[in-house]
């Protein structure tokens, strides 16, 4: 069964402030260097995130959502843009000094795609789950730490009598239950969830979404929720914003964007899902022509070469993001025209 959705209520898109934001993105961008050229992963976006809500992210491969996750916690430095936290004092991410950030880290995690890869194969359940405890010497007692240890396993669902396992010993749900009880053993207010499901099936990918809301609705937390499966995103998600080739083309509330997509690029991927329905007839949208070189954008809509409602007036700029209805923006000259 899949989970229930999150509301925040009267969730507001885009990059302006609001008065419970908890961070505030602006103009991010991040450049990797390559024999032929800069490579723009991340280019100019910008967003906010209010306090307790789930923001989803999604895209094709390659467009840059998990270099944007990654960079939202500082994992990678950005080039260029501001990522600011919310709080008694506003704390810039991307400025922030060696000793802030390490305060810093405490309060923001991230849950990886792949829970095997990313867990160290000689260390116990018990060891991995306190390692991130150990490094912050959080607890001055064997005692208190194995009783911290003990209820991050029971708060996500992990036995008791698993705490002297190996991960190469479980299945994919359990190591990511090992990934998420990492995640909070610091008490953090915000969580990047890259694509924390895309490598289980379907029953246990139910059972980590449950887990994760139901942890949100208790502890409050904040999320980007990053995934190209637009059917988990619905369900997880108060918004969700739609990127493309390093830019967000649209951004929406759930339920608007699923029932009223204004991107052409949004009501494609929205085509491509699957109707469990034989008295429902879906037109599918084929997109033709490849995607550009991100190594060098075109200096106009970078979704024209593909779009079925292209003209002049796309080849000759780059489109912001604008309103085209209530709490939704959307990149296109079309929209509205």
């Amino acid at each position: 069964m899949w989970p229930a959705r999150t509301r925040a209520a009267n969730v507001e898109a885009g990059c302006e402030a609001v008065s419970d934001a908890y961070m505030s993105v602006k103009d991010l961008k991040k450049y990797f260097a390559t024999k032929r050229g800069l490579l723009h992963a991340v280019d100019g976006v910008s967003f906010s995130i209010r306090r307790g809500e789930t923001l989803g992210l999604v895209g094709e491969s390659g467009c840059g959502k998990s270099t944007l996750g990654r960079c939202l916690i500082r994992l990678l430095d950005a080039t260029s843009g501001s990522v600011v936290l919310h709080g008694e004092t506003d704390v810039d991410v991307t400025k922030a000094s060696e000793s802030a950030m390490k305060e810093l880290r405490k309060k923001v995690q991230i849950v990886f795609q792949d829970p095997y890869s990313c867990l160290n194969p000689r260390l116990s359940v018990w060891e991995l789950i306190a390692e991130p405890l150990i490094v912050n010497r959080v607890f001055p007692s064997g005692a208190a730490m194995r009783k911290r240890v003990r209820e991050l396993m029971s708060t996500v669902g992990l036995a008791e009598r698993l705490e002297n396992s190996y991960p190469h010993e479980l299945d994919g749900g359990r190591r990511q239950r090992i990934g998420i009880a990492r995640s909070l053993a610091l008490s953090p207010e915000f969580i990047v969830l890259d694509e924390p499901v895309s490598a289980l099936d379907v029953c246990i990918q139910a059972q980590i979404l449950n887990l994760l809301n139901s942890l949100q609705r208790e502890f409050h937390y904040t999320y980007v929720f990053i995934s190209h499966n637009l059917s988990v995103v619905r369900h997880v998600s108060d918004r969700i914003s739609v990127m493309y080739l390093g830019k967000i083309v649209e951004t929406a509330d759930y339920d608007a964007l699923f029932a009223h997509p204004a991107h052409p690029y949004t009501q494609a991927l929205l085509s491509a899902i699957p109707v469990a329905r034989l008295d429902v007839k879906k037109e599918r949208i084929l997109l033709e022509g490849d995607v550009p070189s991100p190594i060098e954008p075109p200096d106009c809509c970078r979704f024209a070469g593909r779009c079925r409602f292209r003209d002049d007036e796309c080849l000759r700029g780059t489109p912001e993001l604008r309103e085209v209805g209530p709490n939704h923006l959307a990149a296109c000259f079309k929209v509205g025209a």
